[in-house]
């Protein structure tokens, strides 16, 4: 039975989807391409219809995962300043929350994934760079401060910070000090903040 196009694009979606979530849950080799097409409700064959390798598909969902977090941090910006409250705080506020440590794999995947992605090829690398730079840009728009420079090195520091803060509370085995980390670097990160010039 032949697969439509409509059909053909429904399940490469649900691939990247089930793939984007399940590497940030089990990370890149914690997954075969057998069980994730099983977990997307589709047969082992039918993978390389849509994908040339899992190094394909690792480096298509690493671009998919960084920009749905780039869309997320956009809305959240976005409803933040039309409802009168601070953009970036926001941002950090929903990066740095229980709720985002807690679920790995619909949250970023540089904190789920970060020294995993760094050993990968090059196309996962790409997508990963191309995925922090369009990061640490959205971030660099909703930054005190006078000059462009001043507002990117600051932004890649929040990332940085936010990033770490983020694996060191899922690393940890006491929820207490879990969300004391993020509390923590949430503190900082407001009192480090420079006044809007």
């Amino acid at each position: 039975m032949k697969v439509s196009k409509e059909q053909m694009a429904e399940n490469r979606e649900r691939i990247l989807e089930m793939a984007a979530q399940l590497f940030r849950e089990k990370g890149f080799d914690g997954i075969g391409v057998a069980d994730l097409m099983k977990s997307a409700g589709l047969t082992h064959g039918g993978f390389y219809g849509h994908f040339a390798s899992k190094d394909d598909l690792m480096a298509q969902a690493t671009e998919r995962a960084l920009g749905k977090l780039h869309t997320a941090w956009a809305a959240l910006a976005r409803d933040a300043a039309h409802n009168g409250q601070d953009p970036l705080g926001a941002v950090e506020a929903a990066y740095l929350s229980a709720r985002h440590r807690d679920a790995p794999g619909h949250g970023c995947l540089l904190a789920a994934l970060g020294s995993d992605a760094a050993r990968q090829g090059p196309a996962v690398r790409q997508a990963v760079t191309d995925g922090v730079q369009k990061q640490v840009d959205a971030l660099a728009t909703l930054m005190p401060g006078r000059t462009k420079a001043a507002k990117r090195q600051r932004a890649l520091a929040d990332y940085a910070s936010m990033v770490g803060a983020m694996v060191l509370a899922r690393a940890v085995d006491d929820p207490d000090f879990s969300d004391e980390i993020l509390q923590a670097t949430a503190a900082a990160l407001r009192v480090c903040a420079p006044p809007a010039a």
